[in-house]
């Protein structure tokens, strides 16, 4: 069969080709954002055989795709660890209803926070939600799972949690293909109340799904990702989640090991696998990527008395990711020796791209509260954030998606003036929109500056579903048309910008502007895409 060199987030993409998807669903965020950008670059993305398009968030990502799974297609909805935060209302009550054709929900964690505000475990939610957990070590894996996960899925009619870390999802290695699965039929469920959850009916559901995940620890689509290797040392026994597997045996050859290893890569798992390891070995060791959910399970449950190394107690450390060093340490063992970096290798902090129009936006912002001597500008997620830092040092929150918005109600309504929110246009049609009608309900004295480059800029210029309608859309919600002002940022437009600014800090109702100017970025990639394309046509 073909072997291909795939990052663990294209393993995940191409495993949901040829397991025969249908429909692809997602909201960029790093590091999710290659597995949407494979498939849209697949032939079967680009011929339409699989419906993918961005969605505005992760929420109506993951209920689109179960609107696929309802009409008996296989789904996928794919978003970074804080995304499925997002989508928790629609992912843990898709466990009640079930779902139709197979349905895969993945979550890439981003443990040490590379580009997140957290480094929450998506294990846990889970857990939370009753639904199988698939936990890949490597690339291979990554891609059988998907094979199982959509089986299981349809076989118990529960929604599947893929969850991949930063490392895997950034990293390449071989991947040996299966033969492509055709996509399913078009197929209603037999019974579409179940869909309905009203009380009487979710609460019958609700029992299903109990019943069900008592089933799933033995099913083999689940246990045989979980192995056990006995070791001629059983003073230490090791039980080891998903990648750290990789970070252990960094540390030995496959031979070498002299520990019992337990290596779990799927959940809810059996607890007999669990006693053939703590039956064996005096103390245990836990190696998690995350939090320490299996050994908070040990610790309650299964420990029988054993003494138990890992997150806990501080053997391993509480936050970052794990490393083989961090491995070492742990065990005892002298860690290999890494290499040093080059002195010519200089640390550079983040900041904007030369030319990013951003800078000018606000080096506006900044003169135009200089009058007040306030700090209240809430900012959001997105390559703005980067103006919490020197020069502009003007920004004081960053929270999560939408809450510079309402974060700047609630300052207002605090006696904050003025109170004023920055946030992009994407992340604006994500979550922005409904903290803007509250401003607009109770007319509250907030200027809303949203800062539009015509893209989804801070993970790698995806399609925006803001561009072009953010005008119609504030007005459409309810603010007053003369107060939607549309700004260029640019340094020629300073005194402009400045004066249009400071005009609706001074409104006493909600207000926004629009600072509307093309990603750097995206435009020379636009620019360089329509000069090939021209040289194509004329060569023809």
């Amino acid at each position: 069969m073909q072997r291909l060199l795939l990052l663990g987030d294209e393993a995940i993409a191409q495993g949901a080709i040829d397991a025969g998807i249908s429909g692809m669903y997602a909201y960029p965020g790093t590091p999710s954002t290659e597995i949407m950008e494979y498939i849209q670059a697949s032939p079967e993305g680009k011929s339409g055989r699989i419906e993918c398009r961005w969605s505005s968030n992760e929420k109506t990502a993951v209920e689109t795709a179960l609107g696929m799974s309802y009409c008996g297609k296989r789904a996928m909805a794919a978003m970074k660890h804080v995304g499925l935060n997002v989508a928790a209302d629609a992912f843990i009550n898709s466990a009640i209803t079930g779902v139709n054709g197979g349905l895969i929900i993945v979550a890439a964690d981003d443990p040490s926070m590379h580009s997140s505000q957290n480094e929450q475990d998506s294990r846990f939610y889970g857990k939370f939600a009753h639904v199988p957990v698939y936990e890949p070590r490597n690339q291979q894996e990554a891609y059988d799972m998907v094979f199982d996960a959509f089986e299981l899925s349809e076989k118990y009619s529960l929604p599947v949690l893929m969850r991949i870390p930063t490392r895997l999802a950034h990293s390449r290695s071989g991947v040996v293909k299966r033969r492509q699965i055709p996509e399913k039929k078009f197929r209603l469920p037999d019974d579409s109340r179940r869909f309905i959850l009203m009380p009487a009916i979710a609460r019958k559901r609700f029992k299903i799904l109990l019943e069900n995940y008592e089933k799933l620890q033995f099913d083999n689509r689940l246990t045989k990702y979980n192995t056990f290797k006995d070791g001629p040392d059983r003073s230490l026994g090791i039980i080891a989640c998903g990648i750290a597997v990789n970070y252990l045996m960094e540390n030995f050859s496959d031979d070498e090991l002299p520990y019992p290893l337990l290596s779990v890569s799927t959940y809810p798992f059996s607890k007999d696998i669990i006693k053939d390891i703590t039956g064996r070995c005096r103390e245990i060791l836990v190696l998690e990527e995350g939090y320490p959910l299996v050994e908070e399970q040990l610790r309650g449950i299964l420990d029988e008395g054993r003494r138990i190394y890992g997150r806990m107690d501080g053997t391993i450390p509480r936050d970052g990711e794990l490393n083989p060093d961090i491995v070492a340490s742990a065990l005892g063992i002298k860690a290999g020796k890494g290499h040093t970096v080059p002195e010519i290798v200089k640390s550079r902090p983040p900041s904007f791209c030369k030319g990013c129009g951003h800078a000018d936006m606000f080096n506006a912002i900044v003169e135009a509260i200089k009058p007040y001597g306030i700090q209240g500008v809430f900012s959001d997620i997105g390559c703005y954030t980067l103006a919490a830092l020197p020069p502009y040092s003007c920004i004081n929150s960053c929270v999560d998606m939408g809450a510079s918005v309402t974060m700047a109600i609630g300052a207002a309504d605090a006696g904050l003036f003025p109170s004023i929110a920055v946030i992009g246009d994407s992340t604006f049609t994500h979550s922005g929109m409904p903290g803007l009608l509250d401003a607009v309900a109770k007319n509250s004295p907030v200027t809303i500056i949203i800062a539009d480059n015509l893209t989804t800029g801070m993970t790698g210029g995806q399609e925006s579903n803001a561009i072009g309608r953010l005008q119609s859309i504030c007005t459409g919600i309810g603010v007053a048309p003369e107060h939607v002002r549309t700004i260029v940022p640019l340094r020629r437009n300073h005194e402009e910008n400045v004066r249009i600014m400071r005009e609706e800090f001074e409104y006493r109702g909600p207000s926004v502007v629009i600072a509307t100017r093309e990603c750097i970025q995206a435009g020379a990639r636009r620019r360089k895409s329509e000069k090939s394309e021209k040289q194509k046509n004329n060569e023809e």
